[in-house]
């Protein structure tokens, strides 16, 4: 699959500023984490780039974010809740708890990041790639999902009801202790090692 990546050109470093009568940070470079509290909200985040940022003490609240890169951020327990999630690119990113219930996501990657508990519940997503992450724990409840591509992504103690995985590979994936459901289940790509765990799980034996 092909993502369409970020639209980014012509960044000016910018610092991270409380909320005021500003709504839309276009083309902005964020390096520099507040060391103060800063609350930002009803944002759109277009083509900014933020690296080495910890948002432990930025507080989001109703934030879109469009043509945006986050590297090396700590975004755990972060919510973009019913928002769009369109032309994102979150690399080696520590995002623990972080929810995405209800959104639209669209082109959208997570490469090297560790996101146990990430929660997708009623979202839509369309075309999205996971490669090398920690997604354990993770939430695909009644999620619209087409164009989902998952390479070499811990999915252990993974909730996966109503979201049909039809043609989606995770025959790289780790799997163990996954909570799956027979609707979401069929379809879905698997090697001959997690079939036999599958299997089981659904209570059937193999007769030696």
């Amino acid at each position: 699959m092909k993502l369409t990546k970020p639209k980014i050109f012509n960044c000016n470093q910018s610092d991270i500023k409380e909320t005021t009568e500003e709504n839309y940070y276009n083309n902005k470079k964020f390096i520099t984490t507040p060391t103060t509290t800063i609350n930002l909200s009803n944002l759109t985040f277009d083509s900014c780039i933020f690296q080495g940022i910890d948002f432990r003490n930025i507080n989001l609240d109703n934030i879109d974010l469009i043509d945006v890169i986050f590297e090396n951020c700590d975004l755990s327990n972060k919510k973009f809740d019913s928002k769009l999630i369109q032309r994102v690119a979150f690399k080696n990113c520590k995002m623990i708890g972080i929810n995405f219930i209800n959104s639209s996501i669209k082109d959208v990657l997570f490469e090297s990041c560790n996101a146990n508990y990430i929660n997708f519940a009623n979202s839509k997503i369309k075309k999205m790639i996971v490669n090398d992450s920690n997604f354990s724990e993770m939430i695909f409840l009644q999620t619209n999902i087409k164009d989902l591509e998952l390479l070499n992504v811990d999915l252990s103690q993974a909730e996966i009801s109503e979201t049909p995985l039809t043609n989606i590979d995770i025959s790289s994936c780790k799997i163990d202790n996954i909570m799956i459901d027979l609707m979401s289940l069929k379809g879905v790509i698997i090697d001959r090692f997690q079939s036999s765990y599958l299997v089981g799980m659904l209570g059937i034996q193999f007769k030696e």
